[in-house]
């Protein structure tokens, strides 16, 4: 929840000019209001796309607030954040949600960023791999196997969201190892092998470089960092 109208349309404006890895997939997640503002700003781009940072697990009716997934995709997205770590910390977002919103999403035209991690508390008492496992398998058990191509993963480890900690590179291969073993085992190898599995816990322009050396990183959901240009363009330039 930043930046005004304004500030978002310099923003976006700003890292559109500036040159970045044509070979990286570059995606924009700004708040609702701002949704149809940047997909306008990138509708002629072939490097960045733009998704929503949530969407209803409704498709209509009397939800008001609420912001459908047909919406979303009608002003031109392309991609929704499903699971945020602060979505199912502050609004209690449970997994039955979570499905229905990818369920939305999948019917809708729209790929998901799934999020899931562990908190602190989970962490310390190393209870975070089985976090981690019972947060994918409850949903992605549930989900079409044959949509699973338009399903990405990202991994957020709680306790390093907007605190300044970070997980060292080796923590963040771990856990990004153990998640494609999980999928291997119920969804088989060339799904593991396939999905993209990003790390989402305070990547900088200081740190990413040696992130995404990382085997099983696939790449980042940059949160603080995407709101400088130049840090944001930094980070795409790290792979």
């Amino acid at each position: 929840m930043n930046t005004t109208a304004k500030e978002a349309s310099n923003l976006v404006s700003e890292i559109l000019s500036k040159k970045v890895d044509a070979d990286v997939e570059k995606i924009f997640f700004p708040p609702f209001t701002f949704l149809q503002t940047v997909c306008d700003l990138t509708a002629h781009s072939d490097e960045f796309t733009v998704g929503a940072q949530n969407c209803s697990n409704h498709a209509k009716g009397a939800f008001t607030g609420e912001i459908s997934a047909s919406m979303i995709r009608s002003v031109g997205a392309h991609y929704v954040l499903v699971g945020h770590s602060e979505r199912r910390t502050f609004f209690n977002e449970n997994a039955q949600e979570l499905i229905e919103k990818i369920q939305q999403a999948f019917a809708n035209d729209l790929n998901v960023i799934f999020c899931f991690g562990e908190q602190l508390a989970e962490r310390k008492t190393n209870q975070h791999f089985e976090t981690v496992k019972q947060q994918l398998t409850e949903v992605l058990s549930q989900i079409d196997k044959d949509q699973l191509n338009r399903l990405v993963l990202a991994y957020e480890p709680v306790w390093a969201i907007g605190t300044g900690e970070t997980a060292s590179p080796e923590q963040a291969q771990e856990m990004h190892a153990f998640v494609r073993e999980e999928l291997k085992s119920f969804l088989g190898a060339e799904v593991a092998d396939s999905t993209s599995i990003l790390y989402g816990g305070s990547c900088n322009a200081q740190n990413a470089k040696q992130l995404f050396a990382c085997a099983d990183v696939d790449g980042g959901l940059i949160g603080g960092a995407s709101l400088k240009a130049e840090d944001f363009c930094s980070i795409i330039n790290s792979f």
